[in-house]
This record gives structure tokens, sequence and C-alpha cells, in this order.
């Protein structure tokens, strides 16, 4: 069962890299882009990404992460890796809470309102639209970016808590 632990650690270790990274750059660059655009292409371009963003690519990491975090913790603490075991488990909870369960209860119906509304072909109604929508939309993302950030370090703590362990049990008595 050990070198289970170790693949789904690495596993986790990737997915939880891969999550924070995609909300990061919607941070540091995505949105700053569309704020300085035409506020109709902006709501247009960000219509079309929340469109797209639902696809095989992304579902692994968005989705896999909480559920291989915790099954590394499970697996982890059955092995005698306590102490990694409540680092993973902890990434898993922070990433559950904080990244998936915010985006599904407040990014998401943000994305869907928007994407039932018209966009205004007049750019001061168009600016006020994506004005309310992006700097909330952001805050959220901003959180999520945090908690998925925390995560990856509790992920990248716990694979260095069973080097760790893997090290004192190597060590001469």
């Amino acid at each position: 069962m050990r070198p289970l632990v170790y693949v789904l650690a690495s596993l986790s270790l990737l997915l939880s890299g891969a999550i924070f990274g995609f909300f990061y750059a919607w941070v540091c660059s995505t949105m700053w882009g569309l704020d300085a655009a035409d506020p109709v292409v902006a709501i247009e371009a960000m219509k079309a990404m929340n469109a797209s963003v639902r696809n095989v690519v992304f579902a692994p990491a968005f989705f896999g992460s909480s559920p291989i975090l915790l099954i590394t913790a499970l697996l982890a603490v059955l092995s005698g890796f306590r102490r990694a075991a409540i680092a993973f488990a902890l990434a898993g909870v922070v990433y559950l809470v904080g990244g998936q369960i915010l985006t599904m209860s407040v990014n998401v119906p943000m994305n869907e309102a928007l994407a039932a509304t018209a966009t205004p072909p007049d750019v001061d109604a168009a600016r006020r639209v994506w004005q309310q929508y992006s700097q909330t939309w952001q805050f959220w993302n901003i959180v999520r970016t945090i908690a998925s950030g925390i995560c990856l370090l509790l992920t990248g703590f716990g694979l260095f808590l069973l080097a760790r362990h893997e090290a004192s049990r190597k060590q001469p008595a």
C-alpha cells in the first residue's frame, strides 16, 4: 500500500498545482485583460470562456483534487504516515470548501447569470454590467486562488512529511 500512497501523493500534487495555476492565471492576467478591453468584448469573451471551461481537460483538476487528496490521506494513515495524512486531509478539505464549493455556489451562478444576460450594445451600459460582474467575480476568484494555493502548500508539505518519515526509518538505530 505504501507505493500507492506515493503515487496518489504525487497525483495530488499535480492536480493541486493545476487548479491553483488555473485560478491564479485568472487573477494575474485574464481578468485584468478583460477589464482593459471594450466591455462589450469583455462580456462576450467571458461568456465564451465560461462555456468552454467545462471540459475533459479541466475536470480532473477541478473535480478530482479533493477526492484524490482525501483518498491519499486515508491510505497514508493506514500506511502509518499519520502526519502526512493530516496534511493531505487538510489540503483536501481546504480545496473542497474554498475551491469547489465556493466555485459552485458563487462563481458558477454568476457565470450563468452573465450568460443569460443580453450583452448591451451600448458601451456605457455594457461597462456597468461588466464592472458589477467583474469586481465581485474577481474577489471570489482571489479567495479560491488563496484556498487552492494553501491546498498546494499542504500537499507539498504532506510529500515532505512522507519523505522525512521514510528517511527516519532508514537511519541506523
